[in-house]
């Protein structure tokens, strides 16, 4: 029996994993945000050891950052290394989940040996945990995984991001607001990714970094028109025109890799994926 530790239980991705995880017959480990600050070495110090980390704790509303940038650095970074930390003195394999990284790709779909590009804090924050997790695999001989969720979705999600607002403001029946209809988004459905995560758990990967999306971009504009479709709605579309500083108009992920070293690939393409949110929705 494999002995887990994944911080950020309680979040998003988090509660989506667990109950998955006690299905494998893991012995899991739960850590949420009232354990402590982890970013500081002194709440680590308190969990038990396992072999393998999944470290999903962490601040991730890209907007947010902008407002904060030094709070989501010593969270996504600082805490990232108090993680490996505790990986490096325990001999636990880290799972460390990151983001997307690549800016304004020169070409898609996007490898994992494309440029990372630091558009915003966030990206930032996530793009200096990366450079740890390289220095504790080749120094300290920590084995890590790390994935690059592009857009990830499902039910639960905060109403906070993109599609889970989409989906209360058709349902709520009234016309639909967004800021920008253009920006195209590979989006990947939850349990993909927890799929990914739990294969990364049994894997005996010693240092590898893997996009996780579908290969496939969709418009807001296109978003919009899924969802109503799936509701058989018509309701009036409005966008303010108004584009996010720094913003990235099209993604697509190159999966390759995670077929390769993982023998990973998505099982929900969109419209599938968005039906499964709106019956949960209902």
């Amino acid at each position: 029996m494999t002995r887990v530790l994944v911080t950020g239980a309680s979040g998003f991705v988090g509660k989506n994993l667990i109950p998955k995880l006690n299905s494998c017959q893991h012995e899991i480990f739960e850590v949420s945000s009232i354990a402590g600050d982890i970013a500081d070495n002194a709440t680590w110090s308190n969990f038990e050891r396992v072999d393998v980390l999944i470290h999903l704790a962490g601040s991730t509303f890209v907007p947010n950052s902008w407002k904060d940038p030094s709070g989501f650095i010593k969270t996504n970074f600082h805490g990232t290394v108090c993680a490996l930390d505790y990986c490096r003195q325990h001999g636990a394999k880290l799972v460390y989940l990151s983001s997307y990284l690549y800016g304004n790709p020169s070409k898609l779909p996007i490898p994992e040996s494309a440029p990372l590009v630091a558009n915003n804090p966030y990206a930032l924050s996530k793009k200096l945990a990366e450079e740890a997790c390289k220095f504790y695999a080749d120094i300290f001989d920590v084995k890590t995984t790390i994935f690059r969720p592009f857009n990830v979705y499902g039910p639960g999600q905060s109403g906070q991001f993109l599609i889970p607002s989409l989906i209360n403001q058709v349902l709520d029946g009234n016309s639909i607001c967004v800021k920008d209809l253009g920006p195209r988004r590979d989006y990947i459905y939850i349990d993909d990714l927890v799929d990914a995560i739990i294969m990364a758990v049994g894997s005996n990967l010693v240092f590898e970094i893997i996009n996780i999306g579908t290969g496939v971009s969709y418009s807001v504009a296109e978003l919009i028109d899924i969802i109503q479709n799936i509701q058989g709605t018509n309701l009036v579309v409005q966008s303010a025109g108004e584009r996010r500083p720094e913003e990235v108009m099209d993604t697509q992920a190159d999966i390759t890799k995670a077929l390769q070293v993982m023998g990973w690939t998505p099982k929900y393409l969109l419209r599938p994926g968005l039906e499964k949110m709106l019956r949960s929705a209902d």
